[in-house]
């Protein structure tokens, strides 16, 4: 058979040497001599030249994706409810649920009767015979083998499968072990075909209830003729410049793998289109974030901000804080709204940064706003402010849930005036009643812990005018009243006290400007981590305690739980792993009576009322108390400078990250401060707190022991989570990916061209809208 070739392969007829003269186009002049003349096709991988007869002859295969939206043959019942419930309803669902993982195969030696399992065999011999049971059809036995042994497999009501599975064919076989070397086939694929030495394996995928990983397989193997209709999004340049086969081809080695190397090569090509799409999605959103620009251009010399910065900050900056502000303050003065990502170590100064951001937009008469995810971190950015405004004239208010009605009422007419520059809040700042007359800057700290509504709500408050009156202006003369300012977008500053690894801010954080804290304050102390492991551990540990409160420090004990409850354990195995982790409010209890017998103890947690937690807060702040015993609700945001004993309790409970930023509330003072993380030595994440005090290579170890959809919480964006591609393995296949997405955006930003046609419809079909949403989630 004449070798396969493309449909523009049949246009080199018309230069070949043989071609017929008939098929010269009409009025084309003839070729002056051979110098013009093309050189003909040849056959694939060989230096056989083709003739006119075998192009005119040779097959040609053009994809038809339209084919893939056909509905799954011969599916119905309980594997049609279960496929649906996986989403996989056409051909093309089918071919793109890839396997889970890939598992060595069960041999025949080791099977024992009445057992479920999974074999890949080979057919030695295979036919039907008459059941004389009425209206059951012929069954099908065939013997089959591996390199164990033999046994005689038993399919039912399919006796057609005498002529799809000759002798010599390889199969997967799920079922049921009979006694006598007998076995029940429930579900058959055909197997892969593997090299000499290489170990059966069995593709294993997500499955559900109602159908299994090798039922999936089969109709896989019946739809591999399929992937042909793929279309291929990447231009051939790219996959030429990156080494990558085309994506008919990566689909078929991740399900039919003939070696390690063509899954991989495989797995590789899916895993940099992935990083691909979400690179050209930040950029682009970056470039028609540009075209925008309605932002309020702060550029007026500083005058508040100045005069902050030289007479009420009560420290030096950093280098690293100098660093970001003059960046901050370059962005600002822009018509171009800000969107940047301020993260740093732990206690590095970010609040410092941000409330310059704030002065310079309320130094422009405008307003700026600070919104936190809990009361408790909103509350301790408030007193923060205050204290680090002193006693400059600005007006300035705390809004929260627990606001009583008539100041948040009064808060609120402030707001919509222009009386109220700058604001600091929770949740309740996007209530549907709140008004800004003029929102300049909005800073969102612990930005992860929002939703993409939520801060889209935030944002939505600046590109409005607000025509709202306050009580005060309703009565005011007409000559006073303010006239709101023209729609606007607010510059924003995103926030995280949770240090990034590059990896991870490249996949997650792509669209965003980024400024980094790595120094730390010089009036910071270094802090000794160790890990208590046993009774007597703990028992020293209270002693050391002990002495630190009685030399007139205090301390924080922290708890994984609030109240000790098995009711959500959903089995006795359960309910035996929560009775040894300590609860908050059962820990406060019990050292009151016992090792911190006499000294003042509080408690926070986050299902306090919020008067009670700003008690709490403010006697250990103040000092009247001297242990406070806490959840993770300080995890961020706590400054008591005197505070120098931690101790958390089921410390291999909370993350590295966690455990990090905890680990920051102490070491603020002049005194030396030492943390204690109750465990076991042998845990990795608990050795790394102790062998490493600095937050990005704390991070860059989170990421390798976790991953990446774990470490910084669920952006809720769409771009979270990948299906293919793995970080920090794909790091590098990234930075490949972010090169790449460069070049293709400055060539062709809004992919008009032909050769990225199918790019730009795949990423509407991933991302949809999302993919140039201005304002990033």
């Amino acid at each position: 058979m004449p070798s396969a070739v493309t449909a523009t392969a049949r246009l080199a007829l018309d230069l070949a040497p043989d071609a017929a003269p008939h098929l010269a186009a009409p009025g084309a002049p003839a070729p002056r001599d051979a110098a013009d003349v093309a050189q003909p096709p040849y056959a694939f991988a060989s230096s056989a030249r083709l003739s006119t007869a075998q192009l005119l002859t040779a097959p040609v295969r053009r994809p038809r994706p339209e084919r893939l939206r056909a509905p799954l043959d011969g599916v119905s019942g309980k594997l049609a409810d279960g496929l649906a419930s996986l989403g996989l309803h056409t051909i093309g669902a089918l071919l793109e649920h890839l396997p889970r993982d890939r598992r060595e195969a069960r041999t025949i030696a080791t099977l024992k009767p009445g057992e479920q399992a999974t074999v890949a065999v080979e057919i030695r011999s295979i036919s039907a015979r008459p059941v004389r049971r009425r209206g059951m059809r012929p069954l099908v036995e065939a013997r089959v083998f591996d390199e164990t042994g033999s046994m005689r497999a038993t399919f039912f009501n399919q006796p057609w499968l005498v002529q799809r599975y000759p002798p010599g064919t390889r199969l997967v076989l799920h079922g049921k072990a009979q006694p006598g070397q007998r076995f029940s086939v429930a579900h058959h694929a055909v197997g892969a075909e593997l090299g000499a030495g290489e170990p059966d394996v069995v593709a294993h995928y997500p499955a559900t209830e109602g159908v299994t990983s090798t039922q999936i397989l089969a109709l896989v193997q019946s739809a591999r003729d399929s992937l042909a209709d793929l279309p291929e999004a990447l231009t051939a340049r790219v996959r030429v410049e990156e080494g990558l086969p085309d994506r008919a081809s990566a689909l078929a080695a991740l399900h039919f793998p003939a070696n390690p190397q063509e899954l991989e090569a495989g797995r590789a090509r899916l895993a940099f289109e992935e990083l691909l799409l979400t690179q050209l999605v930040f950029l682009r959103r970056r470039a028609r974030r540009s075209e925008l620009a309605d932002a309020p251009e702060l550029a007026d010399p500083p005058s508040l901000s100045a005069r902050w910065l030289e007479r009420c900050l009560p420290f030096a900056l950093t280098g690293d804080q100098r660093a970001a502000i003059a960046t901050i303050a370059e962005d600002l003065a822009r018509p171009l709204a800000m969107q940047r990502l301020l993260m740093g170590e732990v206690g590095s100064g970010k609040t410092v940064v941000a409330l310059y951001a704030m002065l310079r937009a309320v130094e422009h008469s405008q307003q700026a706003v600070l919104m936190a995810p809990t009361e408790t971190l909103a509350e301790q950015h408030f007193a923060t402010v205050q204290r680090l405004i002193g006693d400059e004239p600005l007006t300035s208010a705390l809004l929260t849930g627990s606001t009583p009605a008539r100041r948040r009422a009064d808060i609120l007419g402030k707001l919509a005036s222009g009386e109220l520059s700058l604001i600091v809040g929770t949740h309740a700042l996007i209530e549907p009643d709140v008004r800004f007359r003029s929102l300049a800057l909005a800073v969102i700290d612990e930005q992860h812990r929002f939703g993409v509504r939520q801060r889209a709500a935030l944002l939505e408050q600046g590109q409005s005018p607000q025509q709202t009156q306050s009580p005060q202006q309703a009565h005011a003369p007409p000559q006073q009243a303010r006239a709101p300012h023209p729609a606007q977008t607010p510059h924003v500053l995103h926030m995280t006290a949770t240090p990034i690894p590059r990896t991870l801010a490249l996949a997650r954080y792509g669209d965003l400007d980024v400024s980094t804290l790595r120094e730390l304050p010089s009036a910071r102390q270094p802090i000794d981590t160790r890990i208590l492991a046993g009774d007597m551990a703990r028992e020293q540990a209270y002693l050391d305690l002990r002495a630190q409160l009685d030399a007139g420090r205090q301390a924080f004990v922290v708890c994984p739980l609030i109240e000790e409850s098995t009711a959500n354990a959903t089995s006795a195995a359960s309910a035996a792993g929560m009775a040894d982790v300590r609860a908050a409010t059962a820990e406060f209890e019990r050292l009151a009576k016992s090792e911190l017998h006499g000294y003042e103890l509080v408690l926070l947690h986050g299902g306090m009322r919020p008067r009670e937690k700003q008690e709490a807060m403010a006697a250990f702040a103040s000092g009247a108390a001297q242990v406070l015993v806490a959840t993770t609700v300080i995890e961020v945001g706590i400054d008591v400078p005197n505070a120098t004993v931690m101790l958390v309790e089921n410390a291999a409970r909370f993350g590295i990250s966690q455990l990090h930023q905890l680990r920051g509330r102490i070491g603020r003072g002049e005194h030396r401060s030492t943390c204690l993380l109750v465990g076991s030595p042998a845990s990795p994440r608990l050795r790394a707190l102790v062998e490493h005090a600095d937050g990005f290579r704390l991070a860059e170890i989170d990421l390798e022991l976790r991953n990446e959809g774990e470490l910084v919480g669920v952006r809720q964006s769409g771009l979270s989570q990948f299906e293919v591609a793995c970080l920090p393995d794909d790091a590098e296949l990234l930075e490949r990916a972010r090169v790449c997405a460069h070049a293709i955006v400055a060539a062709d930003p809004e992919l008009a061209a032909c050769e990225h046609a199918l790019l730009g419809e795949l990423l509407d079909d991933k991302y949809g809208a999302q993919a140039l949403e201005p304002i990033p989630a």
